[in-house]
């Protein structure tokens, strides 16, 4: 403005209109421009796909100005033409508005399983962190299955997860649920046999029901209950090879059950493990009406077998997407990581990539040693490779922001308290005192028998 003011004290004054009339006009042009790349300058990295093409400008009618705040662009002493020119033609002053960006794909809702009480909640911000602030949208953990009481949810058990759920409407709590108790004794499979025919006629339902009462009353009717899972291995007690079909009438009983409850919302994923294992997981499948998720469980493993080899395997992961593709279901991986390959940076950038090629709902990696990667040190090729393609994710659908550049620096040590100790050990027998004293203590007493000989 100051030179424009000494410009005007050596002209005639019978001009002095004219020029104010096209200072005015050049000014208010600038100071449009300036504007612009002031609020170019502020604008943040975009979370959703932003429209480049410039906006019309109905009042001046001139070509559109590059926002460069120093260099002002000349006004026309004629009008500039408002008809569109012929197709395939350029002239000169035209501005040939670029392509939007294409959206990007929406990407899968992820977690890790952490720990299964509430240092799982706890844990979450830290791992967060460590992906650059990437929050994640689920939390997973397991029912206890060593007694119906805590098959039902016990008092105290599912608060934090539920708190943790309500907080954001776009989370997922993913909550495994086993078929019977004494989940991992190691019943003969003439015993597992009768418990499944006993659940299959309704026996165990009432367990169920007050479960599904639980969930309701928390505010987490939307729950993702991944109900027997791994049946086709031998692991479990409510593993499906001692009675196919008992299996699938018991998880049909199961899952109308916990349906009859008024507000319920929940998703039933049926989720076996990778592979033959004991028996074709296909042979389990309990039936459409009563799936809504098709998971798998699937870890880097047997030592030797290449990614590809647990693609193309007998009911391994191509198998899996055919079959969830068949019936008309989502798929996801609600446990998967490393294992018998040691520290597999191949294995989890395919696996990665298997993942974002397929979508699954959901995906949680299991996140303690030998499997995991910020919990477990012994995998940092691994975990570089985990770390920099989740790393900085925000909104849910953006996708991934660009990759950082691998560095020397050490990975953060995680700094909440290690996971829980499993709620039984072998050297120890456990104490049945009642509900009300294993809330007061936070779990089972456990008492060693061996201590004399031991001290001897």
């Amino acid at each position: 403005m100051a030179t424009q003011k000494r410009r005007r004290r050596r002209w005639p004054v019978y001009i002095a209109a004219g020029f104010l009339a096209s200072a005015t006009l050049s000014t208010g042009l600038e100071h449009a421009v300036g504007a612009e790349t002031e609020n170019a300058a502020r604008t943040p990295v975009p979370t959703a796909p932003v429209s480049t093409s410039p906006a019309p400008a109905a009042a001046v009618p001139t070509p559109p100005v590059p926002p460069t705040p120093q260099v002002t662009a000349p006004v026309s002493a004629s009008p500039v033409p408002t008809s569109p020119a012929p197709a395939g033609s350029a002239t000169a002053g035209t501005v040939v508005p670029s392509a939007p960006p294409v959206p990007l794909a929406p990407q899968p809702a992820f977690g890790a399983y952490l720990d299964y009480g509430s240092n799982g909640v706890a844990l979450m911000a830290g791992f967060s962190q460590w992906l650059g602030g990437t929050e994640l949208r689920v939390g997973h953990t397991y029912l206890p299955g060593d007694r119906w009481s805590n098959i039902e949810g016990a008092p105290g058990f599912l608060d934090y997860w539920a708190a943790w759920r309500r907080e954001k409407a776009d989370r997922m709590f993913v909550l495994n649920v086993p078929m019977l108790e004494r989940n991992e004794e190691r019943l003969s499979d003439a015993e597992v046999r009768s418990l499944l025919r006993r659940g299959a006629a309704g026996e165990f339902d009432v367990h169920f029901r007050r479960l599904a009462e639980r969930l309701i009353a928390l505010r987490v009717p939307d729950t993702v209950l991944v109900l027997g899972w791994e049946m086709n291995g031998t692991t479990y007690t409510h593993r499906c090879g001692p009675d196919p079909q008992a299996w699938k009438a018991y998880w049909n009983r199961i899952v109308t059950a916990m349906r009859a409850v008024p507000g319920q919302k929940f998703r039933f994923d049926f989720t076996p493990s990778r592979g033959l294992d004991a028996v074709p997981w296909t042979e389990c499948y309990p039936g459409d009406d009563t799936v809504d998720i098709i998971g798998m469980d699937t870890y880097d493993q047997p030592q030797g077998l290449s990614f590809d080899g647990q693609v193309t395997e007998p009911y391994g992961l191509q198998k899996h997407v055919d079959f969830a593709k068949e019936h008309g279901k989502p798929i996801s991986f609600p446990e998967w990581g490393l294992f018998r390959n040691g520290d597999n940076a191949e294995y989890m950038r395919r696996m990665l990539a298997w993942i974002d090629q397929h979508k699954p709902l959901y995906h949680t990696l299991t996140d303690y040693c030998p499997h995991g990667v910020w919990q477990c040190r012994q995998n940092p090729k691994a975990a570089e490779v985990y770390r920099a393609a989740l790393f900085g994710r925000t909104e849910p659908g953006t996708g991934p922001l660009p990759l950082p550049q691998p560095t020397s620096e050490p990975l953060p040590t995680p700094v909440p308290q290690p996971p829980s100790a499993p709620l039984f050990r072998s050297e120890c027998s456990s104490l049945n005192l009642g509900d009300w004293v294993e809330q007061l203590f936070g779990g089972r007493l456990c008492v060693r028998f061996d201590w004399w000989p031991r001290n001897r």
